[in-house]
């Protein structure tokens, strides 16, 4: 296995400003998911992929080494990830190391885990396309989701006639936090498009994922009960 580990930290973020490198409990974002790596992998494997010069500076506190600023056409509100991971790996393979699989962390995800990472490695054999962590989903589509008809009435999205939401197939959502991706499958089709598909399951505590100000505060009271 030649793992190459990146973690995407674009500069303009919207719904929390900068938050990649904003102090959560004093440290910048990014080094929880740094610092997680860390203690699986090399150094010289961990890439993150920013065109941020500041951002860059701040990944650096933690003595991994950031090998580029991406271009900034891979940086825009309207860039896809496919095109950030793909450009990582062949800067990568251009200088002579060609990955096979590709760790995929993102840093709004702070506590997530290093031992989670490495069961979720576990799962991984050549043969599929992806470990993705999920955690269950509360908003299951067998039960709470609906859509709206032609006739603008409210559809369940799921039919079934069940009357206990306890009672429905368990439904499972992407959390963001870990993607063991399979580079030979990348190259060939986005993730969308995977059909070899297996879940690693993350509570709700460690699948937190920061996208808006009250996600935010929402990790701050996380840390506070965890160092209580």
């Amino acid at each position: 296995m030649k793992p190459l580990i990146i973690i995407p930290a674009r500069g303009g973020s919207k719904g929390v400003p900068r938050k990649n490198i904003k102090l959560l409990n004093g440290i910048p974002l990014i080094h929880y998911t740094i610092k997680a790596a860390q203690q699986i992998f090399d150094d010289s494997l961990i890439c993150v992929s920013t065109e941020d010069e500041e951002i860059k500076q701040i990944a650096e506190q933690t003595n991994i080494i950031v090998p580029f600023l991406r271009p900034q056409e891979l940086a825009l509100d309207t860039s896809g990830s496919y095109e950030v991971l793909l450009h990582a790996i062949e800067h990568y393979a251009n200088n002579g190391y060609e990955a096979d699989i590709l760790i995929l962390l993102q840093p709004t995800s702070p506590f997530r885990t290093s031992s989670q990472i490495e069961e979720a490695l576990q799962l991984y054999t050549n043969e599929i396309d992806m470990v993705v962590s999920v955690k269950e989903t509360k908003s299951n589509p067998y039960y709470i989701l609906f859509e709206e008809d032609d006739n603008g009435f409210l559809r369940r999205s799921k039919e079934a006639n069940f009357t206990r939401r306890q009672d429905c197939p368990k439904v499972w959502e992407y959390n963001g936090a870990i993607y063991i991706i399979n580079i030979k499958t990348l190259k060939e089709k986005t993730i969308n498009q995977f059909t070899k598909v297996c879940k690693f399951e993350m509570d709700e505590v460690t699948s937190h994922d920061i996208d808006t100000p009250l996600d935010w505060k929402i990790a701050e009271i996380i840390l506070q009960d965890i160092l209580k």
